[in-house]
């Protein structure tokens, strides 16, 4: 190999890694910053996107290990095997339902792959219930990557990208 190819070929290894991520419930995305809560709008716990959701289930949105999903059901942690930091929080103001109009399928602490359920929902009772069933989700470890594009329009759980991450 000549000193070209062999500087070309150590180029190639610099570019970025891309990671997608994929909707984790069907719906149309609207941009985190008409969130109506300021923790989301304002990027104070991470930069994503939000969904505004139809359907009756919360699936995973990477291959990856659930960190926590909150007793109240509303939201859960999840780290993908690129290790990607994400929060899915299902509304606004839902923790007040105490895990009325939720039930959890998935544990914490379980190996999930793209589209397993994690939590189902009843739209209907939160739509009614809670203040926002808008559901924002969440990059927390934002500073690990270079670049990160955000999809918008209607999405579908378990198909669509929400997000391509650039390392």
């Amino acid at each position: 190999m000549g000193l070209f190819s062999a500087f070309f070929n150590s180029k190639k290894n610099n570019f970025s890694k891309k990671i997608d991520i994929i909707a984790p419930l069907s719906g149309e995305i609207i941009n985190l910053e008409n969130v109506p809560d300021m923790v989301f709008s304002k990027k104070i716990v991470g930069d994503g996107i939000a969904i505004q959701p139809s359907g009756s289930q919360i699936l995973s949105p990477v291959n990856g290990v659930i960190g926590k999903i909150f007793d109240s059901m509303h939201a859960f942690s999840i780290v993908s095997e690129d290790n990607v930091e994400l929060l899915v929080h299902f509304g606004i103001d839902t923790v007040k339902l105490h895990g009325k109009g939720f039930s959890k399928i998935a544990k914490d602490n379980q190996s999930v792959k793209i589209g397993d359920v994690i939590i189902n929902f009843n739209i209907d009772f939160l739509k009614k219930n809670a203040k926002s069933i808008v559901t924002p989700v969440i990059i927390s470890n934002t500073d690990n990557f270079k670049k990160i594009e955000k999809s918008s329009g209607t999405v579908t759980a378990g198909k669509t990208i929400i997000f391509s991450l650039y390392k």
